[in-house]
Formats: structure tokens, C-alpha cells, sequence
């Protein structure tokens, strides 16, 4: 077995009587991978991480880590570890006690368990805050001494479990960065479940999105921002407008679509598209520009519209135009001053071929 296929899911589904909570799911992760499953709530990645940790079985599939098969092993015997939302720091005992606590069975000699005691710690950035107590620190504090117990055990394999959940926004940026610096120092494999887009896309090597118990679609983040393969996956990862088309005419390497009120243009190919078939082209609202008039930029699509709503959030604007024919008004973000463009204010919008993605409905 490879690095590539440190960890293998093969065919894993889970049933709860009938409900299906994980479906037919197959995953190959890499030795030192960032990986994160990423899906809204009761699709199923809490479900599958705990089938990894060894808290629940599978109903059917095999899971193999590091070419070991664990699918019936129990958690103690598992060369992984994990970390949770709720921190659970012991409040009676000190941090150094926290962090020795799994240690207690290996019978490691004293010196032995400082060590490792003090190597966590150091991983973590929080040398010298051993005889502190769970009330004496901040909630970033805590979720390192999480991080730092679940480290010393020395696992293959982290498994996390919406660790920053409960941290306010800018503590939870900066732990994005803390631990994916930590994870790259470290060189384990980490396995990050959440539902926030912004911590998948930030940390991780590569992301599986999932919805319904199924795996949608598994890709580093840019490409899964740039190249959805499913409408889940464009409308839950960012902001994206969806234009009805359908596909007049087929060739190797293009596709000619008639956009709906927009016109006729010519796209790349992309599989198992058919003439007739109704699609849609996906667009980013950063890609669009707005002007007051159409000969202001050079583009390749640009439809009068008018301006129905527009929302400042610091760094950019999103401005939200309806155009004549088409029913959801289109979500443009710009970083640029609107001079002479706010509500009711009659506008262009631009769109370069370039930027439109074909996404098959079903």
C-alpha cells in the first residue's frame, strides 16, 4: 500500500433501522494528509469519523490504516486519537495532569513522561503552563491542551471533530492557522470534520463535501471552488449564481448553450453532456463586474440590468440585479467604489466565457 492509500474507506456504509447515515463511502487518504469532511448537518461526516475512531461500527465496508484492516478493532487499539468540540479538561486536575492522563497505562517511566508531557506542550506553544487549571485559561488555551493530550499519545492519525466550534470568529481564524502550522510540524495525517466551508477551504489539502450520507465530491480546495461537479457542491462552497441553459449542439471540445435570456454562446466540452439537455451555467459573483455603461470594460456577455439591493461587508460590496427574463436577481462582489451605481440605479453586467462553469443537474 502507498502514502497515497495510508488510509483506505472502502465501501462504508452505516444504517441507524432505516436510516441511512453513511452511504456506499469510498475514500483513499494520504500519509500527512490534511483532510476535512466537510457537509451540513446530519449528512454524515460526524458519523463516518466516529466509524474511523472506532466508536461506531460499520454496517457494511472495511476501514484500513496504514494497510492494517481496524474495521473491528476497538478504539484503544487504534493507532488514532481524537479531539472534540467539547474540550473535556478534567477542572480538578492541572493541565500537566490533563496531558499525562492517557499516558498512565503505557507505564513510561517518570522522566519518560515528562518528556512527552513537555514535547506536547511545546507542539502546542504552551511550555510553562503546566500547573495552570481549566478555569485559569482562555478558550483557545483549552483547545490546545485538547490538541496537546490528544498528540502525546504519538497516534498515526488525529481525528477532529469540529474542534473550533465553539470559539468566537477571530479566535477561530486563528486557529485555522495554529493548527494547520501545528499539523505540518507534527507530519500526521488529520481528519477534520466541520460544516464551515472557511475552515475546510483554509486548512486542508484536500476536501471531501458531503451531503445525505454520500460523498459528492473530493478535491483540493481550489479546484472544488472553481470546478463544482454538482449543484450542492457550487451553491455550499461560496457564493455562486446559477444560469438556466440548455445545450444546442456538441462536439469534442465544446458546447454550444443558449443561456437563458442572455443568448447563445460557445463553452468547454465537458462528459456526458447531450444536445437538448437543459443545464445550468454557474457563475462566481467575483468574476462579474458591474459598470454604469456597457462600453466601460470589454467582455464577452453584457446584459442591462438594474440594481435591486447592494450589501457592505468592509472589504467588498455584493450588489444584487435583476435582469429583465430571469427570475433571481445576480450576486456580483466587488472590491471597487460603485460611483454613480446604488439601489434602482439602472447598470451593465460583464461576463467573460472564461469564467462560466457547466454543471449538469442531476
Amino acid at each position: 500500500m502507498s502514502d497515497k492509500e495510508f488510509i483506505k474507506i472502502k465501501n462504508v456504509s452505516k444504517k441507524f433501522d432505516d436510516v441511512v447515515a453513511v452511504d456506499d463511502v469510498n475514500i483513499d487518504i494520504a500519509k500527512g494528509e490534511f483532510f476535512s469532511l466537510l457537509g451540513p448537518s446530519g449528512c454524515g461526516k460526524t458519523t463516518l469519523l466516529r466509524i474511523l475512531a472506532g466508536f461506531e461500527y460499520p454496517s457494511f465496508g472495511k476501514v484500513l490504516i496504514d494497510n492494517i484492516d481496524v474495521t473491528d478493532i476497538t478504539p484503544n487499539l487504534r493507532p488514532t486519537n481524537m479531539v472534540f468540540q467539547n474540550y473535556a479538561i478534567f477542572p480538578h486536575i492541572n493541565v500537566k495532569r490533563n496531558i499525562e492522563f492517557g499516558l498512565r497505562k503505557e507505564k513510561l517511566s517518570r522522566e519518560e513522561l515528562n518528556q512527552r508531557v513537555n514535547d506536547a506542550l511545546k507542539m502546542v506553544q504552551l511550555e510553562g503552563y503546566e500547573d495552570r487549571f481549566s478555569n485559569q485559561l482562555s478558550g483557545g488555551q483549552r483547545q490546545r491542551i485538547a490538541l496537546a493530550r490528544a498528540l502525546v499519545k504519538q497516534p498515526k492519525v488525529l481525528l477532529l471533530d469540529e474542534p473550533l466550534g465553539a470559539l468566537d470568529k477571530k479566535l477561530r481564524e486563528e486557529m485555522q492557522l495554529e493548527l494547520r502550522k501545528l499539523q505540518r510540524s507534527v507530519g500526521i495525517t488529520f481528519i477534520f470534520v466541520t460544516h464551515d466551508q472557511e475552515e475546510a477551504m483554509t486548512m486542508s489539502d484536500r476536501v471531501a463535501v458531503m451531503n445525505k450520507g454520500q460523498i459528492l465530491q473530493i478535491s483540493p480546495p481550489k479546484d472544488l471552488y472553481n470546478n463544482p461537479k454538482n449543484l450542492f457542491v457550487g451553491d455550499f462552497i461560496g457564493q455562486i449564481n446559477f444560469l438556466e441553459s440548455e445545450v444546442k449542439s456538441v462536439d469534442q471540445q465544446n458546447v454550444k448553450v443558449s443561456i437563458k435570456n442572455l443568448g447563445d454562446y460557445t463553452l468547454t466540452y465537458i462528459d456526458n453532456i447531450n444536445q437538448g439537455e437543459s443545464i445550468v451555467c454557474a457563475i462566481r459573483p467575483e468574476t462579474i463586474q458591474i459598470t454604469k455603461n456597457n462600453d466601460q470594460i470589454k467582455s464577452d456577455i453584457s446584459v442591462k440590468g438594474k440594481i435591486s439591493n447592494t450589501s457592505f461587508y468592509g472589504n467588498m460590496t455584493y450588489v444584487y440585479v435583476e435582469i429583465e427574463g430571469i427570475k433571481k436577481p445576480l450576486m456580483i462582489s466587488t472590491s471597487d467604489p460603485l460611483e454613480g451605481l446604488t439601489y434602482n440605479s439602472d447598470c451593465f453586467i460583464n461576463i467573460n466565457l472564461k469564467d462560466i462553469r457547466l454543471i449538469k443537474k442531476n
